[in-house]
């Protein structure tokens, strides 16, 4: 039984006439008569009384409506329930960076727990490009990463900036001498994992140092670099927001360095194809978080999400 011909039904049997049926619904009235046809049809009954100028119900057709009433009311009640916050039960498959999960993910995580409290959560921690991999085939619902994905069945909200420093453990001995990329380059650079933005941006930034010979090291775990800088054992170029208690504890300090490094943007990613219907809402979620966490932090640390993210990650797409 068609759920739209049940629709069509009640709503002629409301408004009894064909033509302002039809464009209650958007369609045509051949379309309308035909499914009314189907159902009388199915039920092998008549529903309807025709005349010239309206419909009216035989005995039939006022037994069908009082059902026909219910499903409708029955599958209002469905869909609420379904959107329902509290009642929401599913589960949601969530995707992040490194630099995500090691800054306000916590926060993210208790916020969606508060707004949605029976719902069942599912973490991946991986690279923007395998993410965007996983998004496509269906296998997240919603990724907070470091690029847009170009595909038509993903949307984006803008969850602002990490702005990147330089920085290096107190073993090194460097100084407050601004330094050069020729200079930074007498260290071993330690760096996210190969192909993530930061890495192509290293790579983009030092090649024009041809008389140096670069020592770069890829390290798939932020914690990982993290420590390995702290010990003194090279220099690594991450956001302030993911080292804030080593750079309180004095085990890491930030680098004077002549060369603006480029901002890790960061965008939610999630699947509108409407297999699960709070994709957009956990979006709007991280985007909450990620604002609370720049107003907090400040701008060197994090930067507000944008006012009209399709525009400038249209542009941001076309420009890498």
């Amino acid at each position: 039984m068609n759920l739209r011909f049940i629709e069509t039904f009640v709503l002629l049997a409301e408004l009894r006439n064909f033509r302002m049926t039809a464009e209650r619904l958007f369609t045509t009235q051949a379309a309308v008569s035909s499914r009314i046809a189907s159902l009388e049809q199915e039920f092998g009954v008549r529903l309807f009384d025709r005349s010239q100028r309206e419909v009216t119900l035989t005995s039939d057709g006022a037994k069908a409506l009082v059902h026909a009433e219910r499903m409708l009311k029955l599958m209002r009640e469905m869909r609420e329930d379904m959107l329902d916050k509290q009642a929401f039960a599913g589960v949601i498959r969530i995707g992040a960076i490194e630099s995500v999960v090691h800054s306000w993910f916590p926060d993210f995580l208790q916020l969606l727990h508060q707004r949605y409290p029976r719902l069942q959560v599912e973490i991946a921690c991986d690279t923007t490009v395998h993410l965007s991999e996983q998004l496509g085939r269906g296998q997240l619902d919603v990724s907070l990463q470091a690029k847009p994905v170009a595909s038509g069945a993903v949307s984006h909200v803008s969850l602002g900036e990490f702005p990147m420093a330089w920085v290096g453990g107190p073993q090194l001995g460097i100084g407050d001498d601004t330094l050069s990329l020729g200079d930074l380059a007498t260290f071993p650079i330690m760096s996210f994992a190969r192909g993530s933005e930061p890495y192509a941006a290293i790579e983009q930034l030092l090649c024009t140092e041809s008389s140096a010979r670069v020592h770069l090291n890829c390290i798939a775990s932020v914690a990982t670099m993290i420590r390995v800088v702290c010990d003194g054992l090279g220099i690594a170029v991450v956001p302030p927001a993911v080292i804030q208690r080593e750079l309180a504890e004095q085990r890491l300090r930030t680098l004077r360095v002549d060369r603006e490094f480029p901002p890790l943007r960061l965008v939610a990613a999630y699947r509108n194809d409407h297999e699960n219907p709070l994709t957009q809402d956990v979006a709007r979620v991280a985007e909450e978080t990620a604002t609370a966490f720049a107003l907090q932090q400040g701008q060197g640390v994090a930067r507000l999400p944008l006012h009209d993210p399709d525009t400038e990650y249209g542009v941001f797409m076309q420009s890498r």
